[in-house]
């Protein structure tokens, strides 16, 4: 498994990844970025253009926000992560903040917020692998700390994979973040201070 930036050159890579429906495809890693209103209205095209502006930061930027997993050369996985005030959703919701006296511009504070995995790749663990190099690329970018915010499922239910884009906190839990709070029923803040 090899797990690199995300950048313009593997932009064929990351759709492959994202595939041509279901919520990777239609969100194109953007609603947790640009914020419910804002993405509601857009198209998957426009989504996607967000996305390659993002790419184009390029692999030593100090903002680069997604990683790219490969299996022997194949894509298979994506994982978002960059200062959490990149994250317009965020900053009008309980999560991250609930319970949380933080401040909403330390861009010191990364998040890992979405992960895909392609079919075929899906339960082999690889969103285990995509935390720990989440985690890895925030500390070598200069974060002072990183989060994370899964979901778990009510007793006796499955996650639908829909919902699972944002995590599970095993994978949160392997990578070394630990949990602040539970700002809802489903939701857990969890957090690595380097």
């Amino acid at each position: 498994m090899e797990i690199v930036p995300a950048t313009p050159d593997r932009w064929d890579d990351v759709q492959t990844v994202f595939g041509l429906r279901g919520g990777a495809h239609h969100c194109q890693c953007q609603r947790i970025r640009l914020g419910d209103r804002a993405w509601w209205y857009l198209s998957v095209e426009e989504r996607g253009h967000h996305l390659r502006e993002q790419l184009d930061a390029g692999p030593d930027a100090p903002t680069t926000g997604a990683l790219v997993a490969y299996d022997d050369g194949e894509p298979a996985g994506w994982v978002a992560v960059a200062p959490r005030t990149e994250f317009v959703r965020y900053r009008g919701s309980q999560v991250p903040w609930a319970g949380r006296h933080e401040d909403k511009d330390d861009d010191g504070v990364w998040a890992v917020t979405c992960f895909a995995v392609r079919a075929g790749y899906r339960k082999q663990g690889l969103m285990y692998e995509l935390a720990a190099a989440a985690v890895d690329h925030a500390r070598e970018r200069g974060a002072q700390a990183v989060e994370g915010y899964p979901i778990v499922s009510n007793p006796g239910q499955e996650i639908a994979w829909g919902e699972v884009n944002v995590g599970t906190p095993g994978p949160f839990a392997a990578a070394g973040l630990t949990e602040v709070s539970r700002p809802t029923k489903r939701r857990r803040v969890m957090r690595l201070d380097f």
